[in-house]
């Protein structure tokens, strides 16, 4: 897992994503009052294209994007911390089209740590949260940014949304600012209704999709279980419940039938078996943020200091395969690492490092 290459970053709180060819990241620069979003060789790191765009703000944990950019049909879709959209054709770096979500649909809510769900593609449509009264979900053309749907509502949360089958019933769930809600991928319209017993979550985590269940992860709710009605309508009472795995931004994975998650430890839970706890695992690395990549019988856990740990998925202990760190003197990797292949990126606060995985 040695560094293939290093190209230079300026933020970590900014999300990549990557295919064979380009990884494409966001920036900040001029002081920070413009929008960099680049399109970077997937082979040395060099810069291919990039799109500049004015935009003056401040953020807590500063105003850099917190969306992964969406790639799909030839174009990919960077979505700004102040919910600047932009649709850009890969091949050239044009912008196809753009638009600014809040202002475009009246959305007049305060935003302290700004827009954080990245965009969605559920059949065709391109899925983005203004948080809007009158347009709090919204479905758009991803060709021309034509509105398909828009779905009245609250304002939005700081989560990413989902869309899968459930209760044979194809849906798009996600958080509003107090609530969990199910949409009709088709039309627009609103399902469900989800409210926890507790109020006051941030509601960052992503729901975790376990078949044709429902995993949902939050600080004051802690980690539950949920199945669904034959009309695609969730059941308010959960199958399960686990109340120490209760991360505020951290999102737990699925490895077979194990659920796994970070919160002041790493647990391993088993999901047929009302959420209990298999083994946990002690490391000074889950004290503070991490992130999961899960891959058949292997977890990759990268962490705050810039770290990666393996870990296998399926012993019957917490036991650490290997470690090794890609940044030094780094305090604040936030960005969750994107994977293709066996290359995975890593974003630190001044630099995207690529690291192959496949054994020499």
């Amino acid at each position: 897992s040695t560094p293939l290459y290093s190209s230079a970053a300026s933020d970590v709180y900014k999300r990549q994503a990557a295919t064979a060819d380009h990884v494409f990241v966001a920036d900040r620069e001029l002081m920070d009052t413009v929008d960099v979003f680049k399109c970077l060789s997937a082979k040395n790191g060099a810069e291919v294209w990039a799109v500049r765009f004015p935009c003056m703000g401040e953020l807590d944990f500063g105003a850099s994007s917190r969306a992964t950019p969406l790639i799909h049909d030839g174009v990919v879709f960077f979505f700004g911390a102040f919910g600047h959209l932009h649709a850009v054709e890969i091949a050239t770096g044009e912008i196809l089209w753009q638009m600014d979500i809040r202002d475009e649909f009246g959305a007049d809510d305060q935003r302290k740590w700004g827009m954080c769900s990245s965009p969605l593609i559920v059949n065709g449509k391109l899925i983005v949260n203004p948080g809007a009264k009158a347009a709090s979900l919204v479905a758009l053309e991803p060709k021309t940014g034509k509105v398909v749907w828009k779905s009245p509502g609250s304002p939005a949360s700081y989560g990413s949304f989902l869309a899968g089958a459930f209760g044979g019933r194809l849906q798009i769930i996600g958080y509003d600012l107090k609530t969990l809600g199910g949409w009709d991928a088709a039309t627009g319209k609103r399902l469900w209704t989800l409210t926890p017993p507790r109020d006051n979550d941030f509601n960052v985590p992503t729901p975790v999709p376990f078949g044709d269940k429902l995993i949902l992860t939050t600080e004051n709710n802690g980690t539950r279980l949920f199945r669904f009605d034959e009309n695609g309508v969730i059941d308010p009472k959960p199958i399960a419940t686990h109340a120490d795995l209760a991360p505020d931004s951290h999102t737990p994975v699925v490895v077979g039938k194990r659920l796994f998650g970070i919160w002041n430890r790493l647990y391993c839970l088993d999901l047929n078996d009302q959420l209990k706890t298999v083994w946990e695992g002690e490391n000074d690395a889950f004290s503070s943020y991490c992130s999961i990549v899960a891959a058949g019988d292997r977890l990759l856990v990268t962490t705050l200091e810039g770290e990666l740990l393996l870990i296998d998925a399926q012993a019957d202990k917490y036991h650490l395969l290997g470690r090794v760190k890609l940044f030094e003197g780094e305090r604040g990797v936030y960005s969750h690492p994107a994977l293709v292949g066996t290359r995975l990126y890593l974003r630190g606060n001044f630099a995207l490092v690529a690291v192959e995985l496949k054994p020499e």
